[in-house]
């Protein structure tokens, strides 16, 4: 079993403190894998991420990363650390080119190194390449989401949190964001998922973690979880008493 490089220790988490989304949340996310988050409206998925980047700080537990406890740390720092986050649907300045949006995402580099991670990032992204010209404006949902996906590359990231990166693309585009990741894993990148396109999602992860009511109700391997019959209404957040044991 590949390290534990993320983990949530009976984390609990809201936006109020009426409003409690997370509930003693406990669950992990492995080196070198695409773990995909999944569950009903309102399951905590989105929140994970948030919690985990800072944008939330849990009211108790424990949040880790590479064994550290990463509780209350600001963005920004768990940028340095090695940890970068695309939230769901689009995160662009519309007026600015693809050039500046792009060189946006390395305002914390050290001086000097930018060009050459934009150059790493443009090697893997040639449509990106092409427009770096245009404003950002100009350029379609699948272009949008690879500068999006780029910004955040140019860190080299050691995990990757990503949120609904399907959400209106192509069917085409989304297999080649889903072949992305899936490169990006491969390579050694840890991906954390959210993804509403659950069965083209379950055929390029590693792992599915199944939310219900921010407690973790099923962990599995993606592939047997793709073929299980119950999967609709696992995603819908019924039947989990039924499926099989959560994995060790």
């Amino acid at each position: 079993m590949n390290a534990r490089v993320i983990e949530f220790d009976k984390v609990v988490a809201g936006y109020s403190p009426s409003l409690t989304i997370l509930n003693e949340t406990t669950l992990d996310a492995r080196a070198g894998e695409i773990t995909l988050l999944i569950g009903p409206n309102g399951a905590g998925k989105s929140t994970v991420l948030k919690t985990l980047f800072g944008f939330l700080e849990p009211r108790s537990g424990e949040v880790r990363f590479e064994g550290r406890r990463i509780n209350g740390r600001s963005p920004r720092e768990l940028l340095g650390e090695g940890i970068a986050y695309v939230p769901q649907g689009r995160n662009l300045f519309p007026s600015l080119t693809v050039r500046h949006n792009l060189e946006l995402g390395g305002i914390t580099l050290p001086r000097g190194e930018l060009p050459g991670r934009m150059e790493e990032v443009l090697q893997r992204f040639p449509r990106i390449r092409e427009r770096l010209d245009n404003q950002a404006s100009t350029m379609s949902g699948g272009e949008q989401k690879q500068l999006e996906i780029g910004r955040a590359l140019l860190l080299r990231p050691r995990v990757l949190l990503i949120d609904e990166p399907s959400i209106g693309l192509s069917p085409i585009l989304v297999r080649d964001v889903m072949t992305l990741l899936r490169g990006l894993a491969d390579a050694g990148t840890t991906i954390l998922m959210v993804e509403q396109n659950v069965r083209t999602a379950l055929k390029y992860s590693n792992r599915a973690l199944v939310l219900e009511m921010g407690r973790l109700a099923l962990d599995r391997p993606a592939s047997e979880l793709l073929g299980d019959p119950n999967l609709n209404r696992l995603f819908l957040g019924a039947g989990t008493a039924k499926a099989a044991p959560a994995a060790a």
